[in-house]
């Protein structure tokens, strides 16, 4: 991590004329974040490969993306390109359930997996919820951590507001928040499976 930092650095010093950081420090903005998770949805599918009969699969789909807004200061050599706002769009947006073949829609056993299956939707919804001020507090520290860049052409502007976009990303408060948020789709997931005694399912085929 510390060689990814110095190398970055290392680059935007070439590019960008690092020797005009201290005049573009004047221009740091502090930064506004938005926050919004996406609108998910959810399809059911059934591969004609046989899956295992007793148990389902959820493949949940995270949208990651960030929308940087830059503010551009003419300055006397060049254009200061400050953070300004980062619009975030971080959640699930998509869930595809699979389901046995063998498993008739609308019988017993299909409902039974899939009223199991959407248990899991829950558990990864309720894993965004709880985690999104924290999401935002990281993208805010992230976002405000980021000095303006430099740039001598208006040609570079484009090329700064992306080097903006990747500090912002390589942040290790934002690391850090997304490994605590996957690792709480694993326990929570799990935690499904084992309050699940599978009578429902059982009593279907009785």
């Amino acid at each position: 991590m510390k060689f990814a930092k110095i190398l970055c650095f290392f680059s935007c010093w070439v590019s960008f004329g690092a020797y005009a950081y201290d005049d573009c420090l004047p221009y740091k903005l502090t930064p506004r974040i938005t926050l919004e998770t996406p609108v998910w949805t959810k399809q059911v599918v059934q591969p004609l490969r046989h899956m295992d009969l007793l148990h389902g699969n959820v493949v949940a789909t995270m949208a990651d993306n960030y929308d940087i807004v830059a503010d551009i200061t003419n300055i006397e050599d060049g254009y200061c390109v400050a953070l300004k706002t980062v619009e975030a769009v971080v959640g699930y947006s998509d869930f595809l359930v699979q389901i046995d073949i063998r498993h008739k829609p609308d019988t017993c056993s299909y409902n039974a997996i899939l009223s199991h299956e959407d248990q899991h939707i829950r558990a990864y919804l309720s894993v965004m919820d709880d985690f999104k001020k924290e999401l935002k507090d990281s993208i805010y520290s992230a976002a405000d951590s980021i000095p303006p860049i430099f740039v001598r052409s208006a040609n570079d502007i484009n090329a700064a507001i992306d080097e903006l976009n990747a500090e912002l990303q390589a942040h290790p408060d934002l690391i850090l928040v997304k490994q605590k948020i996957k690792a709480a789709e694993e326990i929570r997931n799990k935690r499904v499976d084992q309050h699940d005694t599978g009578e429902t399912l059982r009593a279907c085929f009785e």
